[in-house]
């Protein structure tokens, strides 16, 4: 997608809320927006796509107040496309499908204002699959039909030919009906639909906190108030609903309805985020740790100046491979200055990197403790061997004093450092203070300590909240921080991975 020269506005389906149901196209455009105007999307995960110098215009409606007006948001948008600039208009599903997308574009062409469309996943069919409730089936249905449950109530007659779709059509779908269910139930009897026909209420599709109900027509409006179902939400006539019983692979998943916090640095959380997703759980991406250069290069420059004087570079973690390597190249050199030299790695994520490089480590410890290093060192015999540690600029300092009382010279340089990322904290104590999160992951010592450090004019209180969450840490070393910082830890994984951790993950809640 090239950028335009002159102004252009890309009306965008986000779809109904899992983030994996963005098309490509959709996210290309916001990876060009200048400008984002949004609705009260189900999710808001999509708005990191966008650049960070973008500017974010919220213009949705929530509990029933409206941030701007129709015209307004019109004026706004047209706007934005006759200043030049690359404007996505985000909507939630489908921008043409009750979203009002054909009334904005409508006003662009009056305007002058260039636009194209990117359809999205609706949640007229994304909810129902979620849900386990195949639209069309041909042991059951051919036909299916999309309603509005919320007609404008501005109009004098009703456009719904009740008579005709009540038993013309197999399969219907009313969207945005969660608080006229009662009205839609009666206009269907009274139009000859049958009181047995089977109906699936399905609230907050597609996200952790689907929850779907399941009852025959003339039962499913009572049985929605003694649930307590509140918009949003989709209805679902037609005997494709009995299939659920059988195709329901959603809610089945076994971390399905877990809210999980994942408080490791963005950059490296998504396979952590993947995997977590995969079995079903809702992440909240809370980074308490960013990984930025250490305050000076000398120390490490030195090093890379001396490299022939060392024996052994050990690697403690990837960041400390990514930053040493940059740092190499930015002095002119590269991997082949490395000739001779002994590689150790601790862990296998720093062990993968390099053999993507095509480098074997020299060691690689069984488990990832100082204790091990150690005792692959002495098996090599390496007293009075030369070794460079690039890591942290503050780390645990037990590998090289363990490594020094073996008669090992070690330096140790900071190639990289990780400070507290300011973050929005108000979201995430009214989670807590609801009994809304689950658990709450810790990747690193770092990651305990930062998340306290965040929260510390509330730090007593998001304590006690605390003891009602699951605290999972990836070692023992992280659980100790945990521990001698007040918190209570139900999960520490064998195998000190993140891949190990998400199997625990699934373990404990399965068991729970």
């Amino acid at each position: 997608m090239v950028e335009d020269r002159k102004g252009k506005v890309y009306f965008v389906g986000a779809g109904p809320g899992d983030p994996g149901l963005l098309t490509i196209k959709g996210r290309d455009c916001l990876s060009l927006a200048q400008v984002v105007i949004y609705d009260n999307l189900a999710n808001r995960a999509f708005l990191r796509y966008a650049p960070d110098q973008a500017e974010l215009i919220y213009v949705g409606k929530k509990g029933g107040c409206h941030t701007k007006s129709q015209d307004e948001i019109n004026s706004l948008v047209i706007d934005r496309g006759h200043r030049g600039h690359i404007v996505v208009r985000l909507k939630g599903g489908d921008p043409f499908i009750f979203g009002r997308g054909g009334e904005e574009a409508q006003e662009l062409v009056k305007a002058g204002v260039d636009f194209e469309v990117v359809p999205g996943v609706t949640s007229a069919i994304a909810v129902p699959a979620y849900a386990g409730v195949p639209l069309t089936h041909r042991d059951y249905t051919s036909t299916v039909a999309f309603v509005t449950g919320h007609e404008d109530p501005s109009k004098e007659t009703s456009d719904i030919e009740w008579n005709k779709l009540a038993t013309g059509v197999g399969t219907l779908v009313f969207l945005m009906g969660v608080g006229n269910v009662s009205t839609i139930v009666e206009k269907l009897i009274v139009n000859g639909r049958s009181p047995d026909t089977p109906v699936a209420l399905i609230q907050r599709g597609t996200v952790a906190a689907q929850r779907t109900l399941v009852g025959p027509l003339r039962d499913i409006a009572g049985l929605a108030k003694k649930n307590h179902v509140k918009p949003p939400g989709i209805i679902v006539v037609g005997d494709v609903v009995r299939l659920r019983e059988k195709l329901n692979w959603f809610e089945a998943r076994p971390l399905f309805g877990k809210r999980i916090m994942v408080t490791r640095a963005r950059e490296q959380a998504s396979e952590f985020l993947k995997g977590l997703t995969h079995f079903g759980a809702e992440c909240i991406e809370f980074p308490t740790i960013e990984v930025v250069p250490p305050e000076s290069w000398d120390e490490l420059d030195r090093a890379i100046g001396a490299l022939e004087t060392y024996q052994w570079l050990i690697f403690t973690s990837v960041n400390g491979v990514k930053y040493f390597l940059r740092r190499l190249a930015a002095l002119g050199r590269d991997i082949r200055d490395l000739k001779g030299l002994n590689i150790g790695a601790i862990g296998p994520k720093t062990a993968r990197r390099w053999h993507e490089l095509g480098i074997k480590p020299d060691l690689m410890p069984k488990e990832y403790r100082a204790e091990a290093v150690v005792e692959c060192f002495r098996k090599k015999g390496a007293k009075g061997a030369r070794v460079l540690i690039p890591r942290a600029a503050k780390a645990r300092e037990v590998l090289p004093e363990e490594l020094r009382k073996e008669g090992v010279r070690v330096d140790v340089v900071p190639a990289y450092q990780t400070i507290r990322p300011s973050q929005d904290t108000a979201r995430v104590i009214e989670l807590l203070e609801k009994g809304a999160i689950d658990m709450v992951t810790f990747t690193s010592s770092s990651t305990v300590t930062n998340f306290l450090g965040m929260f510390e004019a509330d730090r007593e209180r998001v304590l006690e909240w605390m003891e009602h969450v699951v605290v999972a840490c990836i070692g023992p070393i992280t659980a100790g921080t945990a521990q001698e910082n007040g918190l209570s830890v139900d999960l520490v994984p064998i195998e000190y991975t993140v891949e190990a951790l998400t199997d625990s993950i699934v373990r404990y809640f399965t068991s729970h």
